[in-house]
């Protein structure tokens, strides 16, 4: 359920204004909007807690290999002798006051991505040198001062060109779709010959300086390392978090001369709380019920069975919106069926309980909600890959049970798929008309929605019709069509609403149509699906056909199956993702009216002791 909200305001006097605010946050069931303040107070807890974010997400992610900015790309000659300036940069030591560790580490961080961008960059001159090997980049000044011209040129090997004979000219191999080469004596290179200036050390000294490069990355990295093993930024974060959050309620508090007032939301159960506080504290409060078309704050809280679904829904980004439904018992059913049928492999299955039974274990201080989640899905996905005996791409004939014959059959198996997917795709989306008509009864709306039922089942018959799974709708299908077009035509709108949304039912016609293309949609649980197992099924092919002596063909066999079945692995979860998602929250939501463009309850509480 959505847990209905109070809108409340408290008033104070001006003198208690602080202890009014700590009190709000002490009760911390208020949610209050406000905003990022102004003040210079404000900016500096806010310019704080941002640097030790930046400090605490440096050492959480030195496991990333390092890469170099945007505009590393520039090569400068002058990079050899500034990369040595960087390398010997007496690094920041991470001790004393929390200020100089978050200082210490930014600054480390800084030195050593500064030296990664200079390395990229000598590199880049290596790399454009290599050719000609190993040479004093001085002695081609000293020939051309002597008289002798010396340039060093390359020029690409997509053009067509023509070097004139008379020049004297020794090529030194080609790299990068490039031929290098010197000029020796007078002449001038034609154009489209690219002349390269002298490099700024010996190719072997600006490989010595990149290794040095490399190894001073190294050592600052495990510097930072060291200092991720003795350093917890975690409460100094929550404490700036709750100081910011104090702050910017402070300030968004409304003022006179005499009084202070704050409004927010309260969940209306705990309406009794707020008024006993407001006795001890001698406060005046306005309580009221929400008005039309107000931003009210969504508070789910879904059956006692189904409160992983907000773990997800948080991890999604989503949420219903105050004067919508919780959804949350036919989404953790229906996205259980849809991640199973697209995994599509009790293997699979199998693998991800273990990874999730280990993961559950080794982070024990982690939220259960997600562990309890993939949980259930990797059940199901057990559950459907016996069903449909769909072991790692295998399919092993004792394990064949009516289900599996009924799914893959030869002749049949396609469509009996198909049928089974439109027929969930039916039964979803019924679920959410039936559930819109029983939300209005005795309303004379419901009958619309009781008419949408019908013309969902008219599309399911008339999708199974078109692949020849179901036959195609007859007189009392078209009987039932017609009479649900009418009931929604008549009963969708009242009177008084049809100069407002009369365009929707202007629209009913492509309304009536796209529901065609909601129940086709789900035939992708059958496509991704069985790409899945035909995907691992090639890749057991692959390596039991191998055609080599048995020393060399069973590694060989670990290779391809290793690596076949983690990139398959790897792509069945992007298609949820992208596919079980997308049925719950555009089909389904689309029939059911809700548009997830809520925000959830966030109370202004405290979650530091120190604050």
């Amino acid at each position: 359920m959505i847990v209905p909200m109070k809108h409340i305001t408290v008033v104070s006097v001006i003198t208690d204004k602080l202890k009014t605010i700590e009190s709000i946050r002490d009760l911390g069931t208020v949610h209050l909007s406000f905003g990022e303040s102004e003040t210079p107070e404000f900016r500096q807890a806010r310019h704080e807690y941002d640097e030790i974010r930046q400090a605490d997400n440096i050492l959480r992610h030195l496991h990333k290999p390092l890469a170099p900015s945007a505009s590393a790309a520039h090569v400068s000659r002058r990079i050899y002798h500034d990369i040595a300036k960087s390398i010997d940069q007496q690094p920041a030591a991470v001790r004393g006051s929390m200020e100089h560790k978050i200082e210490a580490v930014i600054d480390l961080d800084e030195q050593r991505r500064h030296i990664c961008d200079q390395l990229f960059k000598l590199k880049k001159i290596c790399e454009r040198y290599k050719p000609f090997g190993e040479f004093d980049p001085e002695l081609p000044r000293q020939i051309t001062k002597s008289g002798v011209q010396i340039k060093l040129f390359r020029y690409s090997l997509h053009r067509q060109l023509s070097l004139p004979e008379d020049l004297m000219i020794k090529y030194f191999g080609e790299r990068e779709d490039y031929r290098y080469g010197v000029l020796i004596g007078e002449g001038q290179l034609p154009e489209g010959c690219e002349e390269l200036p002298s490099p700024p050390a010996r190719l072997s000294e600006m490989l010595n300086r990149c290794a040095e490069a490399q190894a001073r990355i190294a050592y600052i990295t495990e510097r930072l390392g060291n200092a991720a093993e003795r350093i917890d930024f975690k409460p100094e974060i929550e404490r700036l978090c709750d100081f910011c959050c104090f702050i910017a309620a402070h300030d968004s508090a409304h003022t006179n001369e005499n009084l202070v007032w704050i409004s927010g939301w309260l969940p209306g159960e705990e309406q009794e709380r707020l008024l006993e506080k407001a006795h001890e504290k001698h406060w005046g409060v306005l309580v009221r019920d929400p008005l039309p078309g107000e931003q009210v704050p969504t508070l789910l809280r879904p059956p006692r069975g189904f409160k992983p679904m907000q773990s997800l829904f948080s991890a999604l980004g989503i949420n219903p919106a105050y004067n919508e439904a919780d959804v949350s018992v036919p989404f953790f059913c229906f996205f259980s069926i849809f991640f199973a049928m697209l995994v599509g492999d009790g293997g699979y299955g199998a693998i991800i309980l273990l990874l999730t039974l280990w993961s559950a274990h080794r982070f024990r201080r982690a939220p259960r909600a997600p562990f309890t989640l993939l949980k259930v899905f990797a059940g199901a996905t057990i559950v459907w890959g016996a069903l449909s005996n769909t072991w790692l791409g295998f399919h092993p004939a004792f394990l064949n049970n009516p289900a599996s014959a009924w799914l893959t059959n030869a002749e049949t198996g396609n469509g009996n798929m198909m049928l089974l997917c439109f027929t969930l795709g039916v039964a979803h989306l019924s679920i959410a008309r039936i559930w819109n008509a029983a939300s209005l009864f005795p309303d004379s709306k419901f009958l619309a929605e009781i008419g949408w039922v019908g013309v969902l089942w008219f599309m399911y018959f008339t999708a199974g019709g078109v692949v020849g799974v179901l036959p195609a709708p007859g007189t009392a299908m078209k009987a039932v069509l017609a009479v649900s077009i009418l009931m929604i035509a008549v009963f969708m709108l009242k009177k008084s609403e049809l100069k407002s949304e009369g365009a929707n039912l202007g629209m009913l016609p492509l309304t009536i149509i796209s529901s065609l293309g909601d129940i086709i949609s789900y035939v992708r649980l059958f496509a991704v699906g069985l790409a899945s197992v035909k995907v691992a099924e090639n890749f057991n092919n692959m390596a039991l056909d191998l055609d080599m002596h048995a020393v060399f063909k069973i590694p060989c066999m670990i290779i391809i199956l290793l690596l076949g079945h983690a990139l398959n692995f790897a792509m069945a979860g992007l298609s949820v993702l992208v596919h079980a998602v997308r049925l719950n929250t555009l089909e389904f939501s689309n029939h059911k009216g809700i548009t997830w463009s809520g925000f959830a309850f966030t109370p202004f509480k405290r979650n530091c002791d120190k604050c």
